[in-house]
């Protein structure tokens, strides 16, 4: 098209006149364009060329083509030197060559025959182009691909879980329905955590405060307090103490604190560099005679096993009394 639009204005007058309009074409363009002959040697070396491998056009030319190609791919140009001798064109081929420095890089390479006037084969035209920033974005596609999967997926497991496990222990199926929808609406609130923490910029995380937050902000502000805390928690990890929290916030809905008007709830964090000690207390609560280890407690102690945590609960003075140990390191993931 750019040959079509020079000659649209002005027409050269004689054959010198279009290698010369061509040659500029040649250089102008962002592109490497380079020519070799059958042996290999360099013989012409545009500013692309220079741009994109760091040799000025002197220092290229003369000089045998391995110049620019890894010792690992030397096989590669043999091949394509094979190719061009029967008159073969290599189009698109995505390799890598080195630049002045040594440094790979990776390009998609054209490569043509070069004809005499008589049609005898002398040699190779190679237009290289860097396609370093494709490769990367769609490595970068492909990691975000694999990364949704696998989210989707875990989610999905945990919901068939909740509904399998949940479903078979459960006596009445409006209250069943009632819980599973609790513990759901937990996981969306910690993935929506996961995607504010990713769309913040670097070194911005989702912390034990915020999620806990998240968790408690349907049940409302009377009667919980709340010790914020900063310790950062990884993706891997948030799904697992949103259903954690959740199972106790629950606990205290039915039976504990948050059953009663007057009950109240506080959590506190103490911190150390090697773990988190929360301690989870409830007044109002109702201390049962029998206690009944349900689906729910069941899930809590699946929860914590992944996260290498520990729990201790007593009765102390009638206010209900947890204490959750939790390893920073695991938290972190």
């Amino acid at each position: 098209m750019l040959l079509a639009s020079l000659y649209s204005e002005t027409s050269p007058d004689s054959a010198a006149d279009a290698a010369a309009w061509l040659a500029a074409i040649v250089d102008d363009s962002t592109d490497a364009i380079l020519s070799k002959t059958l042996d290999g040697t360099i013989t012409s070396w545009n500013a692309g060329a220079e741009r994109l491998f760091g040799f000025r056009e002197e220092e290229a030319i003369g000089q045998p083509i391995g110049l620019i190609i890894p010792e690992d791919r030397l096989h590669e140009e043999a091949g394509i030197l094979d190719r061009l001798r029967r008159g073969e064109r290599i189009g698109r081929l995505e390799t890598i060559r080195l630049t002045r420095d040594g440094t790979p890089v990776h390009v998609e390479v054209t490569i043509s025959p070069l004809r005499s006037a008589d049609g005898r084969i002398i040699g190779a035209s190679t237009i290289a182009r860097d396609i370093g920033d494709r490769l990367r974005h769609a490595r970068e596609q492909a990691l975000l691909l694999n990364e949704m999967r696998h989210r989707i997926k875990n989610l999905l497991t945990i919901v068939q879980g909740l509904v399998s496990v949940g479903g078979r222990r459960a006596d009445n199926l409006e209250l069943f329905i009632k819980e599973l929808t609790g513990r759901i609406t937990s996981l969306a609130a910690a993935q929506t955590l996961v995607l504010e923490s990713e769309e913040k910029s670097e070194g911005d995380c989702a912390t034990l405060g915020a999620i806990l937050a998240a968790v408690l902000a349907p049940y409302g502000e009377d009667g919980i307090v709340l010790t914020d805390c900063d310790a950062v928690v990884g993706q891997h990890a948030m799904t697992s103490l949103a259903l954690l929290f959740h199972e106790l916030a629950t606990n205290a809905v039915k039976y504990g604190g948050l059953s009663n008007p007057d009950g109240t709830l506080s959590v506190e964090v103490a911190a150390d560099p090697e773990k988190l000690s929360i301690h989870w207390r409830e007044t109002g609560g109702q201390q049962p005679e029998h206690p009944h280890a349900g689906f729910g407690t069941s899930l809590l102690e699946a929860t914590l096993k992944g996260l290498r945590g520990t729990i201790e609960r007593q009765w102390h003075n009638g206010a209900f009394e947890i204490v959750l140990g939790l390893p920073r390191d695991t938290l972190a993931r």
